[in-house]
């Protein structure tokens, strides 16, 4: 049996000069297991392509009349694999505490993107890095996912900070 895709339609948020990223992540949250999402966007959002890549998903697009831009994300084979292993390391019981902490909130990129893997770049295999972000860095996840470098991150209750913490060298990638 197949699962009815979600349809997202982000073209007002996006009109209106808002950040649709946030309501995005979320109804790929809410997906139940093998669904998939039609996100309905003003322009190809080519970054997003590798972000839910990276949790499992494929993407097909379609130019539609008017400039618009249709893309259907659907679960790969990998996906509930890739699931599985966000869920089991969501937990944080085994990272240490943040050694270094960096606030970028008030920088522009991609300066808070090139301060994060400079630092990174200084510390430990294990060690944990803090900073605090005005938005998801979604061009930042999957640098850290080249690197090797495990993240969680999410909105603090405030819904203005993005707090990603780093682990280096871990290799595995989740978010909370």
């Amino acid at each position: 049996m197949t699962v009815p895709l979600l349809e997202l339609d982000v073209r007002p948020i996006l009109r209106a000069g808002g950040e649709p990223f946030g309501q995005i992540m979320q109804a790929v949250a809410s997906l139940v297991p093998g669904q998939g999402l039609r996100l309905l966007a003003t322009f190809k959002p080519v970054p997003l392509f590798s972000v839910l890549g990276a949790k499992g998903f494929s993407h097909e697009v379609r130019e539609l009349v008017g400039g618009d831009w249709e893309v259907v994300f659907r679960p790969t084979d990998v996906a509930a694999g890739v699931a599985a292993s966000a869920t089991a390391a969501s937990d944080g019981s085994d990272w240490p505490d943040p050694l270094h902490h960096l606030d970028n909130r008030e920088l522009d990129p991609p300066e808070p993107m090139v301060r994060i893997l400079t630092a990174t770049e200084e510390m430990k295999t294990g060690e944990v890095l803090s900073a605090l972000l005005c938005r998801e860095p979604i061009f930042l996840l999957p640098e850290l996912a080249k690197r090797g470098h495990a993240w969680r991150g999410g909105f603090e209750p405030d819904g203005t900070t993005y707090k990603i913490l780093v682990r280096i060298g871990t290799g595995k990638q989740a978010t909370v």
